[in-house]
C-alpha cells in the first residue's frame, strides 16, 4: 500500500476542522502539509513496525532514566509553526518546552516543533517527500533528525545551519547534546 496525497486547492480546513476530520478518522493516519495537502500514510508492515518498536523502546527507556522530556510514536501528529501537520515516526520534546504548552494543547495536535525526530524509511517511501519533510522540521526549530535508510543502509543526520551528514549505516548513532547519553545501537534495526 502506498502513501495518498489528496489536493485541496479549493477546500481550505481551519485547524479545529482538521483536527475533527482526523478524529473521526481515527483508523487513518494523516498529515498535512505547509500548502494544504492531505496525506494518508499507509500503514507499515511488520518489519517496519518492528523497527519503529525498536526505536520507540530505546528512546524512551533513554528517557524514562534521563526525565529529560517526552517520547512521541507516530501516532502523535506536531502542528508545526508552517502550518504542517507532522506525525514522524519517533520525536522527543524537552521537558522544559512540552511544560510551556497549556493542557489542551497538548491533547490536541502540540504546536511545537520536536526538538529530535526519527523517520524511518520502508519500502514504498520515495525519499524526496522525506527530505522535504527532515528539512520542513529543520525549518521549524529540529535541533536533530535521523532518516534511517534501511534499504539503502544509509542514516542522514540533521542539525540546524549545517550540512545533511550522510552515514553509510553505522553500528550507533549518538543523541550528542540534544539527547545527552542516548545511542541507538543499529543492527538492531
Amino acid at each position: 500500500m502506498t502513501t495518498v496525497t489528496l489536493n485541496l486547492d479549493t477546500v481550505e480546513l481551519t485547524d479545529e476542522q482538521f483536527y475533527r476530520l482526523c478524529q473521526m478518522n481515527r483508523d487513518w493516519q494523516f498529515e498535512r502539509t505547509p500548502k494544504g495537502q492531505i496525506i494518508i500514510m499507509s500503514p507499515v508492515g511488520e518489519v517496519n513496525g518492528n523497527r519503529e518498536a525498536y526505536l520507540i523502546t530505546d528512546l524512551g527507556l533513554w528517557n524514562r532514566k534521563t526525565q529529560l522530556g517526552r517520547v512521541f510514536s507516530s501516532s502523535t501528529i506536531f502542528r508545526l509553526p508552517n502550518n504542517g501537520y507532522r506525525a514522524p515516526d519517533a520525536a522527543w520534546v524537552s521537558l522544559e518546552r512540552w511544560s510551556a504548552l497549556t493542557t489542551e494543547e497538548q491533547e490536541k495536535f502540540p504546536p511545537i516543533c520536536p526538538d529530535f525526530v526519527i523517520e524511518l524509511r520502508s519500502r514504498p517511501d520515495p525519499l524526496r517527500p522525506l527530505h522535504e519533510k527532515m528539512q520542513e522540521y529543520l525549518n521549524s526549530g529540529l535541533r536533530l533528525g535521523w532518516l534511517i535508510n534501511p534499504l539503502d543502509e544509509k542514516v542522514e543526520i540533521y542539525r540546524p545551519n549545517r550540512e545533511v551528514e550522510i552515514l553509510q549505516f553505522p553500528v550507533s548513532l549518538s543523541g550528542e547534546d540534544v539527547l545527552p547519553g542516548f545511542v541507538l545501537n543499529l543492527p538492531m534495526i
